[in-house]
């Protein structure tokens, strides 16, 4: 929030409840209203994917922007150029904005009005009671690794050296892990990898001492330059793997970089990884179950993984992966349940259908018969299909004591041969 001055306060605030974006971090929108209104903006600052609001007095705001989170301000185009390409004709001024999860206003003249919006509601707002000079030192800020623009005389390349050496993961998994390093999301490690020539799925200490220092400048170069271009992708370099590594799968999607580089996607980490095999070549042990999902034709002549490969992919790594795969709609996944009941309804049916043979009950022992008394023994209609099987074995000489004896029990009519 930039244009949210020092000692500007909040006069107006709305926060509709959502179990989301504010219940799943213990606080709520109503909540939130009371603890900001009326505050005085102290300071902002930002970690890695967090960033936050500190006023006069606690609690303070900690944002996290999630998958498709974002603040505006009213009257200025903060997010990047592509944000506002995908709008309709009009939508860019509308306010509050679409989606929108709270918006504050303050006092003074200009009045500044933002606004934290979020379609997909991954974003968390929270309250976090503390002094706001030590807010780094509580949860959720603590628990992460220091940011590679933020905190450069914290993160050095012995910092990165003596975590590599101490961990024995894919590479690409230190570099998403946020409680060594603060901000590193999927595509950034990827493109981190890549100015590195650095293979995703390598072990992180079995790299020399000059991938190390490559890593480590590929770290700050890939962090510093996405800053300083605030995060607009049309403003990156054309040299990135950014601009290449997005819909795989999908007809007309970039199967090699222009300078001919043939581009493979692998999982590393639960993440899909995009990569250049062959200017990102493997120089140590590497994790063995992780298998490459090359690019194929399809039928309308686009580039998608090897059918294959991608089956082999775990259901947990294929959800974890938000970045670049949707979940089914609801109707959707409707239609699959429907389909799974219809034919789970079937299949009882036609068991029902189906009528089991009755179970044979073992004849009572001598001991059972003479020991049970005659007035007990209930009297049962003569079965004409006993009756026919005993004359037969009459007839042949070999009569079943046990067809004739009629003790009332469920006998087999399967005959002795």
């Amino acid at each position: 929030m930039p244009e949210i001055a020092e000692g500007k306060k909040i006069a107006k605030v709305s926060a509709p409840d959502d179990a989301n974006v504010f219940g799943k971090v213990g606080t709520s929108g109503p909540a939130f209203e009371k603890a900001v209104k009326g505050r005085k903006v102290v300071s902002v600052g930002s970690q890695g994917k967090y960033f936050w609001v500190t006023f006069d007095k606690p609690p303070h705001a900690v944002m996290h922007l999630g998958m498709t989170g974002w603040i505006h301000i009213k009257g200025d185009k903060t997010a990047y150029t592509n944000y506002y390409k995908k709008m309709k004709e009009g939508e860019a001024d509308i306010w509050p904005p679409k989606y929108w999860k709270f918006h504050i206003e303050t006092e003074g003249t200009p009045k500044v009005s933002a606004a934290f919006t979020d379609p997909r509601r991954f974003g968390r707002i929270r309250l976090v009671d503390c002094p706001g000079a030590d807010i780094r030192s509580h949860s959720p800020l603590k628990e992460n690794g220091p940011d590679p623009v933020v905190d450069v005389d914290i993160f050095t390349e012995t910092y990165l050296r003596q975590k590599m050496q101490s961990r024995h993961v894919p590479v690409k998994a230190l570099l998403l892990d946020q409680s060594h390093i603060s901000g590193i999301g999927n595509w950034v490690a990827d493109e981190v990898l890549y100015q590195s020539r650095l293979h995703p799925e390598q072990y992180c200490d079995t790299f020399n001492e000059g991938e190390m220092k490559k890593l480590y400048e590929a770290v700050r170069y890939v962090c510093q330059t996405a800053v300083d271009k605030l995060g607009d992708s049309d403003e990156f370099p054309d040299d990135w793997l950014f601009n290449y590594r997005w819909g795989k799968g999908s007809k007309g999607a970039a199967s090699e970089l222009p300078n001919g580089e043939k581009l493979a996607f692998i999982t590393v980490g639960g993440r899909t990884s995009c990569y250049a095999p062959g200017r990102q070549k493997k120089t140590g042990q590497v994790v063995p179950s992780a298998k490459e999902e090359p690019m194929e034709e399809d039928d309308d002549g686009g580039k998608k993984p090897n059918g294959a490969a991608k089956k082999k992919r775990s259901a947990k790594a294929n959800e974890s992966d938000e970045e670049e795969e949707e979940k089914p709609s609801k109707k959707a996944r409707g239609a699959k349940g429907s389909a799974k009941a219809k034919s789970t309804t079937a299949a009882k049916v036609k068991k029902e259908e189906t009528p089991e043979p009755p179970a044979e009950a073992p004849a009572p022992s001598k001991k059972q018969r003479a020991s049970q008394p005659a007035a007990e023994k209930p009297k049962v209609a003569p079965n004409k299909t006993k009756k026919t099987a005993v004359k037969k074995e009459e007839a042949t000489g070999k009569t079943n004591a046990a067809a004739v004896e009629d003790t009332g029990r469920r006998r087999s009519l399967r005959l002795k041969g």
